[in-house]
Parts: structure tokens; sequence; C-alpha cells
């Protein structure tokens, strides 16, 4: 009975100790079509909500890293067909700020039903932990997948990172520093210090401190800086603002040297955050499954 206690107790301490987790709860996909509808009228947002098909089975909220002071969590999209099956994990954006993995659920459906196993972690945000603990957790999220290989049937030989907004940015910085087969970045810069860039505050906030200050940490956290050739083949799927891929040419350029592919697809007239909306969502989600089909990584049964 005293051991029962002590886990209670010890569960609703965690509890507490996670509620007092900061939180901005800014970026939702109603609060992007508040902000954008007054120019683009024709929004829908009914085919991009989350369907939950029959092919596919849900393993919510699983444990993938213990903090100690709370956990991190995912939700992963099986396939119900059996094999072994590819692996897409998914980076939601907000600023390194905000969002939360809810927002990629509609397209892990979608790839799911293609037949791969896509895994939407959560990871820390600058109001509770600074620059590298978002890639020091979206990292775990991949060694987690590899331990559990047997249990979920996923072919680690094939690994993609995909990412919007700043978890664009996640994905291609960690697609430089650790071995994954592809990467698709949805408006996500590559550099935080250049021409095209119009980072700030949100950036600052993340990295600890202006350009200024730590001029070391801004270029360090720019996946630019560390293209080479085990930089897998990478996706670019850009909106109007060229801000938002920041560096994106330079990187391609790169790659183009190592003898490694490389992709950029415009959303015309497209506001950032596209992939949230239609008429954009199914564009952006056949780039992407086009890509995955068409490149190293591959559903194997």
């Amino acid at each position: 009975m005293n051991s029962l206690r002590i886990s209670c107790a010890l569960l609703l301490f965690s509890g507490m100790l996670s509620a007092q987790v900061p939180r901005d709860s800014s970026y939702t996909v109603e609060k992007t079509v508040e902000k954008v509808r007054k120019k683009y009228t024709e929004l829908d947002i009914e085919g991009v909500k989350p369907s939950m098909p029959e092919s596919v089975q849900l393993i919510p909220n699983v444990n993938y890293k213990d903090l100690g002071y709370r956990q991190l969590m995912a939700n992963i999209f099986v396939p119900k067909e059996s094999g072994n099956h590819a692996v897409v994990l998914m980076i939601h954006g907000g600023g390194w700020r905000s969002g939360s993995p809810v927002l990629m659920r509609p397209m892990a459906e979608k790839l799911a039903e293609e037949g791969y196993i896509v895994m939407v972690p959560e990871y820390r945000l600058s109001l509770e932990s600074r620059y590298p603990a978002a890639v020091e957790d979206i990292i775990d999220a991949i060694k987690w997948i590899k331990k559990n290989e047997e249990k979920l049937s996923i072919d680690t030989t094939n690994i993609a990172l995909i990412g919007c907004s700043s978890g664009g940015q996640l994905a291609t910085l960690i697609g430089t520093k650790f071995p994954v087969q592809a990467v698709v970045d949805i408006d996500g810069i590559l550099a935080f210090h250049h021409p095209d860039s119009e980072e700030g505050t949100m950036a600052a906030q993340w990295l600890g401190g202006s350009y200024d200050q730590i001029p070391e940490v801004w270029k360090e956290a720019s996946a630019l800086t560390h293209v080479s050739k085990q930089t897998p083949p990478t996706l670019f799927i850009a909106s109007k603002y060229p801000r938002f891929l920041a560096g994106h040419q330079e990187y391609m350029q790169a790659l183009q040297v190592f003898g490694i592919k490389s992709e950029i697809r415009f959303m015309e007239d497209a506001p950032h955050s596209f992939w949230l909306l239609s008429p954009w969502f199914q564009p952006t989600l056949n780039h992407v499954i086009n890509f995955l089909n068409n490149t190293v990584l591959k559903a194997s049964y």
C-alpha cells in the first residue's frame, strides 16, 4: 500500500511539474485561418481535418523521452497492412516557441495510408528550454524509433524527416548531423543570418541571444553551415516569402557539388503555413509523397 501511495504521489508531482511548463498556444489552424482569410477568401480547411483512415492505427501518447520533471510524448500512425515499413518523423512548426503535434496529424494520416509509419513527437520549445534542446529531443526520437524497430515493424534503413517552418529548420539541421535517408523542408530556413533572412526576436529567444550577441550560435544552428557529402536528398516546398527558406539556394548548390538529389517546389501565391490549408494541402502532400517514393526512401513489404 505504501509503494502504491508513493507511486501515486510521484505521478501527481510529475503532472504538477508538467502543468507548470510555460506554453504558447498562439499557433493553431484556427488562428492561422483567421490571420490569412482577409486576403484568401476562398480558404477551405474541411479537407485538411483529421480523418483517421480505416487502414491506419493510431498509437497515441507514446513516451519516447523522460526529462525527469516530465515526459515527452509522440503520436505514432501505423499502417494496418503487415510488412516492414519505412518511417517518417514529422516536426511541427511554430517559431520554436509554439505549435504542437496536432498540427501535423492530417498529413501524418495520409502518409500512413501510403504505407509509412509516421511518428509525430512533441519537443521542448523556447519557453521551456533553449537551443539545442529541441535538436536533442528530435534526435532522441529517432533513436527511440531505432530501438523499437522490431516492435513496430520499422525499416530503420529508411528514415525521413519532414518539418514545417521552424520544424523544417530543425529537419534540415538534424539531417546534416544525424544519419537519415531523406529530408523534406517545408518553408523552414537554412541560415539564420542571411540576406534573405528576417529572423529576429523569435530566433533570439530560441537561440539564447541576438546575432550580434552570439553569432557563433546562429551559425551553428544553421543547416547551411553543416551541409556535406553525408547530407541526405532534400525536398524544399516554398511559400511566396523567400525569407522562410533563406539559404536554400546555397544549400542546393552544395548538394549538387556532392551529387546529392535536391528539389524545390513553389506554392504559387501561398501564405506561410500553407500546408495547413486548402487549396495547398493536397499539392503539398503530393509533392512529399512523390519525393519520398522516388528517392532512397521507399516503404518495403
